[in-house]
């Protein structure tokens, strides 16, 4: 699985990382790790509940009702906007490491509500 450079700088998955590496002084070890309250960079992974914690506090900022998103939420929401986007069912697959096509489906099944909807075919 590889990341590539995005077109927007401030948007870049390659360089928003490679800051957060030199921000936290990771040379090596894992990449996305927990910090504290302290605001200390800990050594250990970042484990899913962090992930779950992060997400759900974001989705509070935004007005959204929390209980319905989780960590999880990042990946169906990769998978939904790839597919909006034009990306292969396989290439979501080996980004997201889906093993069937019919999870890729369940997870994109609104991707294209709007984009191969017949009722524009209508001229209406």
């Amino acid at each position: 699985m590889g990341i590539p450079y995005g077109a927007n700088p401030d948007t870049c998955p390659v360089r928003v990382l490679l800051g957060w590496l030199e921000a936290a002084g990771i040379t090596e070890g894992p990449l996305f790790r927990s910090i504290n309250r302290h605001g200390q960079i800990q050594s250990g992974r970042l484990g899913g509940i962090d992930v779950a914690r992060v997400v759900k506090k974001l989705a509070d900022r935004a007005g959204l009702d929390a209980a319905e998103y989780a960590g999880h939420s990042l990946r169906a929401g990769h998978a939904t906007s790839a597919a909006m986007a034009g990306a292969s069912e396989r290439s979501i697959m080996r980004q997201t490491g889906h093993r069937s096509v019919q999870m890729v489906r369940r997870y994109t099944r609104d991707s294209s509500l709007f984009r191969e909807n017949s009722a524009g075919k209508l001229g209406l």
